[in-house]
């Protein structure tokens, strides 16, 4: 079993930064990947950022890219994401989730575990 905390959200304005961290306990982690998703009022949970745990390779959705970096600590099993010049549209709750196989990368379903979530607000 793995879980997995969040932390690190809040309120910023607009073209402010926040740092998410996602410390994972239960066992260390090696598994294929971990992730960022994030979910808005009325929306379906989107995929952000994510990160292949042993290669390092990483992966961000076209809307953040170039404004967020996805980022692990092996010794640590954290996994972190740093969002820099957000927007209102960024606000959501963030969800920290760890994919054991690897399928289906970018889609909730190939994760098997998650957190709770961080609320993040972005006021204009």
């Amino acid at each position: 079993q793995v879980q997995l905390v969040e932390s690190g959200g809040g309120l910023v304005q607009a073209g402010g930064s926040l740092r998410l961290s996602c410390a994972a306990s239960g066992r260390t982690f090696s598994g294929y990947a971990m992730g960022w998703f994030r979910q808005a009022p009325g929306k379906e949970r989107e995929f952000v950022a994510a990160i292949r745990w042993i290669a390092g390779i990483r992966d961000y959705a076209d809307s953040v890219k170039g404004r967020f970096t996805i980022s692990r600590d092996n010794a640590k099993n954290t996994l972190y994401l740093q969002m820099n010049s957000l927007k209102p549209e960024d606000t959501a709750v963030y969800y920290c989730a760890a994919s054991l196989s690897g399928s289906d990368y970018y889609a909730t379903r190939g994760y098997d575990y998650w957190g709770q979530g961080t609320q993040v607000t972005v006021s204009s």
